[in-house]
């Protein structure tokens, strides 16, 4: 199966195609770093960073481009509120970004380009644009002039011009003096008291905030590229002013091969606000729980939907995130790091009958339809259902009664298989080094395994016999040990609390 990928402009899944074969060119639209990252971020560059990983699996040959936009009104703000420099405010939470990213194990893009340091190309973008009667000049600024290409308008949303702006929440322009339409937006403001400005042929200013993205992607990739990603709030008017710009500046079109856009985070069913106090930065949700955990919980979604995020989401991802590091912390110990060169090998895979041909044989299988999971415009939910189904394989292949070569073999191969689709595809799995020793932190659990393993067998037993107060003594013992259990599709799950 091809790649495909749902293009937001044509609202359907298509072929992923390249301009050059082999090559990927993606630009995503990156922070205005006023604030420290939060939760609708990493839903953000976790969803780009698989597109990311699974392109170079495929074997592509990707340039990533993500950009800071550190001069904004927001920044500007908090600087004069401090009394220091904006840059200051820019760069400190330009590093809680890497910080918090690289915690989430998200690859680093190629470039990341900033706005203060792309006001040459972004003068020249505009004086392009003015000479094509695009823009024009207006008492506080120079303005895009939306009637000089109509039929441009609304192709990320499909909405005509002004049910369009209707829905923007008066983010196109607002009422800036001398505009032409209410539909103009700004590509560069004069300067006011107080704020940065660099000089332009039309007088001292700064950039709008739409041009900025058109002259870094022009700088980095041309006049045409192959993605443009960013979270569905951009499509309007953001992206759509991008297409504008680029497109009336160059000539070409479309700007953009592919347009993808990262579903919503809601908090507890409501939209993530500071004024409504459900306002999670990443580094709040990363002091109760492991970064892999908070990955893990967001990629058990496909990236277009939304996300409901509560303490119950996480917890479903620390069990499972959990479940998978226990397992291969468990098969790398099977494996033992034994010599490869020595390890026996394993027959050739089959379906259908019993033992290890038909074990590797299922495996594969899952390895296969993983691949088709994430050919399928990268969705990352049925793949994680695929590397479940392959835990459960695993670890009952290996706990068999089988020659203890053929086991070491079995071991080397499911690490193997666990690090090319849950590490290397989804990001999912700690260093080996890390895995074994995160599974020794806790030497309570070696200790409790058989008491746990021999109470859960007679709750099972009092279960099936529908004795509910047996049952719930058992648990209430279980308690006491500070044992918490989990009764999932899988059978019991315990953790030490």
């Amino acid at each position: 199966m091809a790649l495909r990928v749902y293009d937001t402009r044509r609202r359907e899944k298509v072929d992923f195609v390249t301009i050059e074969a082999g090559k990927v060119r993606m630009y995503v639209c990156g922070i205005t770093p006023y604030s420290p990252s939060h939760l609708g971020h990493a839903r953000c560059y976790i969803a780009f960073d698989i597109v990311h990983r699974w392109l170079e699996a495929k074997g592509y040959d990707v340039t990533y481009v993500q950009n800071f936009t550190d001069v904004e009104d927001k920044i500007i703000n908090i600087a004069n509120e401090e009394g220091i420099d904006y840059l200051e405010v820019a760069e400190r939470n330009i590093v809680d970004y890497y910080d918090v990213m690289d915690a989430l194990n998200v690859l680093r893009a190629d470039h990341y380009p900033r706005v203060t340091e792309t006001i040459e190309g972004i003068i020249s973008m505009i004086e392009t644009l003015i000479e094509k009667e695009h823009a024009y000049n207006g008492e506080d600024g120079v303005y895009f002039h939306v009637e000089s290409a109509p039929e441009k308008y609304g192709l990320l949303t499909g909405q005509n011009i002004e049910a369009v702006r209707a829905g923007a929440g008066g983010r196109v322009g607002g009422t800036g003096l001398g505009k032409r339409d209410h539909k103009d937006f700004a590509l560069w403001k004069f300067a006011k008291p107080g704020e940065p400005q660099w000089d332009s042929p039309w007088g001292a200013g700064r950039p709008g905030w739409h041009i900025e993205c058109s002259a870094m992607s022009l700088q980095y990739f041309g006049e045409q590229f192959d993605i443009h990603g960013g979270g569905d709030d951009l499509r309007f008017p953001h992206h759509e002013a991008e297409i504008f710009q680029s497109e009336c500046c160059t000539g070409k079109s479309p700007l953009v091969n592919h347009w993808m856009h990262n579903g919503f985070v809601n908090i507890d069913g409501e939209k993530m606000s500071k004024s409504l106090g459900n306002f999670w930065t990443i580094t709040d949700a990363l002091k109760t729980h492991k970064p892999l955990v908070l990955r893990h919980a967001l990629l058990n979604a496909h990236y277009r939907n939304p996300i409901d995020f509560s303490e119950q989401f996480l917890e479903d991802g620390k069990r499972s995130q959990n479940k998978l590091e226990d397992s291969y912390c468990d098969l790398l110990r099977v494996w033992g790091e034994k010599n490869k060169d020595h390890l026996v090998s394993l027959p050739r895979p089959q379906l259908g009958g019993e033992g290890l041909a038909h074990t590797i044989g299922m495996l594969e299988k899952l390895g296969e339809e993983c691949a088709l999971s994430m050919d399928d415009d990268f969705n990352t939910r049925e793949a994680l259902a695929k590397i479940s189904s392959a835990i459960k394989i695993m670890n009952k292949a290996v706990n068999s009664d089988i020659d203890e070569n053929d086991r070491q073999s079995l071991g080397y191969y499911c690490v193997e298989w666990l690090e090319e689709f849950a590490g290397s595809a989804l990001g999912l799995l700690p260093s080996r080094e890390d895995a074994l020793a995160g599974s020794q932190e806790d030497p309570r659990r070696a200790e409790l395994e058989p008491i746990v393993s021999e109470l859960l067998m007679k709750r099972a037993a009092a279960r099936e016999a529908k004795d509910w107060e047996a049952a719930d003594a058992i648990r209430s013992e279980l308690a006491a040990l500070g044992i918490t259990v989990q009764d999932t599709a899988d059978g019991p799950e315990w953790e030490i609390n």
